[in-house]
């Protein structure tokens, strides 16, 4: 009865492999979910083109995680690059923990949020009278090991980026109070979306999200029925919607979890690598950022296609992607549509 319960209770998201169009959108997701360390993907476009509703419906799709229970960092119960400094105190001292499979969360970042509710805080009266470090986690640590999701990024504080690229980068939150300081895993996909109309990040934070998707509202007209159809289908009966697509849904999950047990072994020739770091440099991108983060982008879609070495066409999937947000411009100028970045692909890849 009670597990009946809480599966009623579940709120029920609109499938993954429902959605249609948007591919470059959902491309971009995926191979972050198989590799965090791409850096998180800006997401650019038009109001109301299924920006939130996809994020929520790959997040809904991934396999569960092994955590130690009621642990409020979500801490693997062996990897201690991401266990709290409480539950890597118990393993080291071989105290029996309780684990238990929880859904990957996906936390939403409001824009009105402070650095406290971010980052979190420390109860300084606490720690001077009891001597006690009294934490309160914020939603970087309820986003361990998961999926936060800025909406509006554009319009977030400067100061508040700076902190979720600065823990999305290195995997841990610091916070530091009247010389009391507590460190926190913090490894997370960050997932920032926003309409350009109304404002665009500042290059430098721009420059530190992995990967950059744009996406336009569909113009074609059946396609667009479709979509709406799709919708008011799964509005009317979200259960029977579901049901329809419950097997692509498995399979989806399963191609993630090879993905993920495939990457490590996928090889990225030298010679390749070479023309990567030459199309960088041709495009005159700062620093190595774009080079990094292609080279895992690439690696990433060879496994999600079941590859143990990476192609051209790997590179070619996935560099626009990588690059187009890093590119110099006019400040008058809208973010290049990818059509540099393809030209000079071609023309260091094809001088063969």
């Amino acid at each position: 009865m009670t597990a009946n319960l809480e599966k009623s209770s579940e709120r029920l998201v609109f499938p993954f492999t429902a959605i249609v169009g948007q591919d470059e959108m959902k491309l971009a997701l995926s191979l972050n979910v198989i590799d965090p360390k791409i850096g998180g993907v800006i997401i650019m476009g038009d109001r109301g083109t299924g920006k939130s509703t996809t994020i929520r419906a790959i997040t809904d799709i991934l396999p569960k995680i092994k955590v130690v229970k009621d642990d409020p960092f979500n801490s693997h119960p062996t990897d201690f690059d991401l266990m709290s400094e409480d539950i890597r105190r118990l393993v080291e001292n071989g105290k029996a923990i309780e684990i238990v499979d929880k859904k990957v969360s996906m936390i939403d970042l409001p824009l009105g949020a402070t650095e406290d509710r971010v980052c979190g805080t420390i109860d300084i009266e606490k720690a001077l009278t009891e001597g006690v470090k009294a934490f309160e986690p914020g939603l970087l640590a309820k986003a361990n090991r998961g999926i936060l999701y800025v909406d509006e990024v554009n319009l977030l504080d400067d100061h508040l980026v700076d902190i979720l690229l600065d823990s999305a980068a290195s995997g841990w939150n610091t916070v530091e109070r009247e010389g009391i300081s507590i460190r926190h895993p913090a490894r997370f996909v960050l997932v920032g979306s926003g309409n350009p109309e109304e404002g665009e990040l500042r290059p430098q934070l721009l420059d530190r999200f992995g990967m950059h998707s744009e996406i336009r509202t569909v113009r074609d007209p059946e396609l667009r029925v479709k979509i709406v159809e799709q919708r008011s289908s799964f509005d009317a009966n979200p259960q029977e919607c579901l049901n329809e697509y419950k097997q692509g849904q498995e399979d989806f999950r399963q191609r993630i979890v090879k993905a993920q047990e495939m990457l490590p072994n996928v090889i990225l020739d030298y010679d390749l690598r070479v023309k990567i770091s030459q199309v960088c440099g041709e495009l005159d991108v700062d620093g190595l950022r774009g080079d990094i983060v292609t080279n895992r982008a690439a690696k990433a879609y060879a496994a999600y296609n079941s590859r143990n070495e990476v192609t051209v066409q790997d590179i070619q999937s996935v560099i626009t992607m990588c690059l187009r947000h890093r590119l110099r411009k006019d400040p008058l100028e809208t973010i290049d549509s990818g059509d540099k970045v393809q030209k000079v692909f071609d023309s260091v890849f094809n001088a063969v």
